[in-house]
C-alpha cells in the first residue's frame, strides 16, 4: 500500500515512550513516516530513541499539573471514599456491590480532571500539526487523549496503545451501563462532556471511540488480556530502556543470586506517586542484609542521601537498563510498572510487586498470582509493606522452583504473540477501514488543511 504517515502521541512521561518505540521503528523499517508527537520535555528523549520528535504544548511540567488539578469538592469527595477503596484510582475495582452510581459518576469526574490536566495543553499544537501534515494513523498511548481529540479532528484512524491491562475500558462499560439507569436529568458524563467538548471546536463530535480508539494495541501477555468492544491487535513485548550503557559490574555473573529493586524512572519528579516511602525502602534494605544475595537497588540519587546504613549486599545505583539485568536476576521486586512486569515474565524470572500506584494492578497482580509467577503486596495498609512482609514473599520466590515454572507458562504465552514487524499489515488495514477522509494525497504532493 501506499506509505502511511503516523503519528505518535503520548503524554511527555519517559516510560510511556519506551513502550510505544519499538512498533514506531517497525512502521518507520517498513516505509511509513513515523512522527512522536508530546510535551516538549520529552524531545530529547524521542530523538535520543532514533524517531522524529513533534513538541507540542508548554508550561509547567505533567507531574505539577497533576498536583494542581483538584478542586476542594473533588478532594474532600476522594478523602469521604478513600475508606472504601476510592475508584479515583482503582480502575480495576470490578464488585458489583461497589459500582454504585455515586462511586462512578464521581469517579469519572476525577478521570476527567486527571486526563485534562495531562492533555490540555498539548490539544492545540498537535490538531493544528494535523491539520497541516495529515496522518493517516494516529497511535495515542492509554491516557493520551489529545491524540484522540486530534484523529477525530482531522478523520484520520487511531488506535489506543495499552500500557497495561484494559480496566479503565471495562470501567467505562460498568459507568455507562450504570448511567442508563438513572433519570435523564441525572445522566451526567463528565469525560464525554470534556471530550466532545474538544471536538465540537474542531467541527466533530463526540463518540465512544474517542475514549476506546477504533481498536487498541494491546502487548498484555495474551491469557491476561480483557474483553473489550473494539477489534484487538495483540503485540509480541520487545524491551526498549532508552539509550543504555552497560556497565562494568553487569558484565559478568553474579557470584550470589542476584535481586533487581526498582520503582519506576519519574519517582524523582512524582514524590507523591511512589510505590515505598524512604522509610518504607530503608526498612526492606535492614530486612533483607542478612540474605545471601546481590541486590540492586535503583534510585535517584536525592533519595539515596536521605537513607541511613546502605547493607553490605547492597548496590545502588541511580539508572541500570533492564533489559540488561533482568536476564542474570533470580527476581525482581518492582512497583508493577508494565516494562519491567513484561522483561520479566520474557526472562523467566519471578516478580514481587508491591502497592496499587499503577492504576491497572487490582487486576493484574492477582492475574500474576494465579499463574504462578510471582506475588503481589497491595499495601492498602502501610504495615503490609514492612520490611518483614517483603522479605518473606522475596524468600518464597527465591526459594520455591514453581514461581520460575509458573513465570515459563506466561513466557511461551507471550512469545506466542506477533513481534511488531508482522503487525504492521494489520495496522495498515485498519487504517484502510477506520479512516474518515479520501486516501491522503500522493507523497511529496503540497500539504493543505482538511
Amino acid at each position: 500500500m501506499t506509505a502511511m504517515r503516523v503519528l505518535f502521541a503520548t503524554i511527555p512521561v519517559r516510560s510511556h515512550l519506551h513502550l510505544l518505540t519499538p512498533m514506531a521503528w517497525a512502521l518507520q523499517a517498513a516505509g511509513h513516516e513515523v512522527r512522536v508527537a508530546s510535551g516538549p520535555e520529552l524531545t530529547d528523549v524521542t530523538t535520543g530513541a532514533g524517531l522524529t520528535a513533534v513538541p507540542v504544548g508548554s508550561g509547567p511540567s505533567i507531574f505539577e499539573k497533576l498536583e494542581q488539578m483538584m478542586d476542594d469538592e473533588l478532594r474532600e469527595k476522594v478523602t469521604e471514599l478513600a475508606e472504601r477503596g476510592d475508584l479515583l484510582v482503582d480502575l480495576a475495582e470490578n464488585r458489583e456491590e461497589e459500582l454504585t452510581w455515586e462511586r462512578l459518576r464521581w469517579g469519572f469526574r476525577g478521570a476527567r480532571l486527571t486526563n485534562a490536566a495531562m492533555n490540555d495543553s498539548m490539544v492545540e499544537d498537535l490538531v493544528e500539526y494535523c491539520r497541516w501534515w495529515q496522518p493517516d494513523l494516529v497511535l495515542w498511548d492509554s491516557v493520551s487523549y489529545a491524540g484522540s481529540i486530534a484523529a477525530t479532528a482531522v478523520g484520520a484512524a487511531h488506535g489506543r496503545f495499552l500500557l497495561g491491562l484494559n480496566v479503565d475500558a471495562r470501567m467505562r462499560r460498568h459507568f455507562l451501563r450504570v448511567r442508563a439507569q438513572q433519570a435523564p436529568e441525572d445522566r451526567e458524563d463528565a469525560l464525554a462532556d470534556w471530550l466532545g467538548g474538544w471536538a465540537e471546536k474542531y467541527g466533530a463530535s463526540f463518540s465512544e471511540s474517542m475514549v476506546t480508539g477504533h481498536f487498541t494495541v494491546d502487548q498484555t501477555v495474551g491469557s491476561m488480556l480483557l474483553d473489550q468492544d473494539v477489534p484487538q491487535v495483540p503485540l509480541g513485548y520487545v524491551a526498549y530502556n532508552g539509550p543504555s550503557v552497560v556497565p562494568d559490574w553487569l558484565r559478568r555473573d553474579p557470584s550470589r543470586r542476584r535481586v533487581l529493586a526498582t520503582f519506576g524512572v519519574s519517582l524523582e519528579q512524582a514524590e507523591r506517586h511512589q510505590a515505598l516511602s524512604v522509610e518504607q525502602l530503608q526498612g526492606m534494605l535492614d530486612a533483607l542484609a542478612d540474605l545471601d544475595i546481590e541486590l540492586v537497588v535503583t534510585l535517584p540519587e536525592r533519595f539515596q542521601k536521605e537513607l541511613g546504613q546502605v547493607p553490605r549486599n547492597t548496590r545502588m545505583v541511580t539508572f541500570v537498563p533492564l533489559h540488561a539485568i533482568v536476564p542474570s536476576c533470580s527476581a525482581v521486586i518492582h512497583h508493577g510498572g508494565p516494562g519491567l512486569f513484561l522483561d520479566s515474565i520474557a526472562h523467566d524470572v519471578p516478580q514481587l510487586i508491591v502497592s496499587r500506584v499503577v492504576p491497572d494492578i487490582g487486576e493484574r497482580g492477582p492475574r500474576m498470582e494465579r499463574a504462578g509467577a510471582g506475588l503481589w503486596i497491595p499495601g492498602d495498609e502501610p504495615e503490609e509493606l514492612s520490611g518483614d512482609r517483603i522479605r518473606e514473599h522475596l524468600v518464597r520466590l527465591l526459594d520455591d522452583p514453581a514461581f520460575r515454572e509458573g513465570t515459563g507458562r506466561l513466557r511461551a504465552d507471550l512469545g506466542a504473540q506477533p513481534p511488531p514487524s508482522q503487525v504492521v499489515r494489520e495496522l495498515e488495514q485498519l487504517t484502510e477501514r477506520y479512516r474518515s477522509r479520501p486516501t491522503r494525497r500522493p507523497s511529496g504532493s503540497p500539504a493543505g488543511c482538511p
